[in-house]
């Protein structure tokens, strides 16, 4: 008989998966490098975010538009449920992540937002009434005491600044974490990648309906380079991760998918020193150790 070539089959698409999920993740943490490099350009918080949506709209739309042929129209729960997650999700986080970003490196930024699956846990315990285990505690010490060691360290030579940018990074992973907590059933009825589409595409109003209401449109005017690393920050380090992280998940489920996603925070780090001159030590290496410890405990199946 001829050899089946599913095992063949079976370890292309475990290994595409996982280079999916390692590209995803490498580009959702080049966002944070990207921009701290428009910063030097003068450009503030608001403008630069307005930029990125209103580059990544057109992706969103279609995205939203592919994933919704032939499917039921909307019922007026499902524009309620998508609205309070693009505000909570894509809106929220990525305002007070980009405001945040003006005051701390793009490492300590990284692993404040790598808490996100402790948060979500702390979430199921406040109001669904999850029950903590002794592992899952152990591991929020774990991640909790990593982002301490950097925090205290950059305070140390930044003073107020960081405690500020650390807050406002910090309240950016709450509100993602309360959009993971609640988009579970959502996806079930609607699909991962419609839900993403329109989520994304009310965040894009909301971005650019804040730009419109708090600065004058001259403010739309920004240097060329801001332009290029917006546009590249909404293809390399929104669009494509999001699909990238979606087509791994497809392939090697969620589980894994998170656990690779584990090299952004590194990835971060990297990129930091090499393009950004951000200082390399022993306190972040510590830090950045225990945060991937931490979220791997928490994440990883219970044996």
């Amino acid at each position: 008989m001829t050899p089946t070539p599913a095992p063949a089959a079976a370890d292309h698409r475990r290994w595409l998966g996982l280079l999916l999920a390692v590209l995803g993740a490498i580009g959702f943490s080049g966002k944070a490098i990207i921009v701290k490099l428009a910063y030097r350009h003068g450009v503030d918080a608001i403008t630069l975010l307005m930029w990125r949506m209103l580059l990544a709209l057109p992706f969103f739309l279609a995205m939203a538009w592919w994933a919704g042929r032939g499917e039921p129209a909307l019922t007026r729960r499902d524009w309620r449920d998508i609205g309070v997650l693009g505000f909570t999700g894509y809106y929220l986080a990525s305002y007070l992540d980009f405001a945040g970003l003006a005051y701390i490196t793009a490492s300590l930024e990284r692993l404040i937002l790598y808490l996100n699956p402790t948060l979500v846990l702390l979430l199921s315990v406040v109001f669904f009434h999850h029950k903590l285990r002794a592992r899952q505690v152990l591991a929020m010490a774990v991640s909790y005491a990593g982002v301490v060691a950097v925090f205290a360290h950059e305070l140390s030579f930044e003073g107020r600044n960081t405690a500020l940018g650390a807050a406002l990074v910090f309240g950016s992973a709450i509100s993602y974490a309360v959009y993971l907590a609640l988009s579970g059933k959502v996806v079930q009825r609607l699909g991962s990648l419609r839900l993403a589409g329109l989520a994304s595409t009310v965040a894009c109003a909301l971005c650019i309906t804040q730009f419109a209401l708090l600065k004058p449109l001259s403010a739309a005017a920004v240097p060329e380079p801001v332009l290029w690393l917006s546009l590249l920050n909404a293809t390399a380090c929104t669009v494509a991760p999001v699909l990238m992280v979606m087509m791994a998940i497809a392939r090697i489920g969620a589980p894994l998918s998170s656990q690779v996603g584990m090299v952004g925070p590194m990835s971060t780090l990297i990129m930091g020193v090499v393009i950004l001159g951000e200082p390399m030590n022993a306190w972040i290496v510590v830090g950045t150790v225990l945060v991937l410890g931490g979220v791997f405990l928490v994440s990883a199946r219970k044996s």
